[in-house]
């Protein structure tokens, strides 16, 4: 596998590729919509609501706490998930300011 050479590219253009990686599988996108959705934290039930295995389920629990979208508190045996809210909003206003392109060209292609 080559390498992304992310030393290249500028700290928003890694930032935005990171958050946009979160979103890029489906479990990830049903994890977070369930924690959201759910409105508190969430230890246990991603299983039976997601329907993957739990190794699987905690991989991208992982992936999601690695990029800083959610944040986990350990409960007795259990790890408890819910939204990092100031990395969530960070990663909402950049991928906005992203997505607020605007042509500067009329009729382009």
């Amino acid at each position: 596998m080559g390498l992304t050479k992310s030393e290249i590219f500028t700290n928003e253009q890694n930032q935005i590729a990171t958050v946009a990686k979160a979103f890029a599988h489906p479990a990830r996108v049903a994890i977070l919509q369930h924690i959201i959705n759910s409105n508190t934290c969430i230890c246990g039930d991603l299983v039976e609501e997601i329907g993957l295995a739990q190794a699987t389920i905690s991989q991208h629990l992982r992936e999601l706490k690695n990029i800083g979208l959610i944040k986990g508190n350990i409960e007795g045996t259990s790890v408890c998930y819910c939204i990092d809210e100031d990395n969530w909003t960070n990663a909402k206003d950049l991928i906005s300011q992203f997505l607020d392109y605007e042509s500067k060209k009329p009729n382009c292609c």
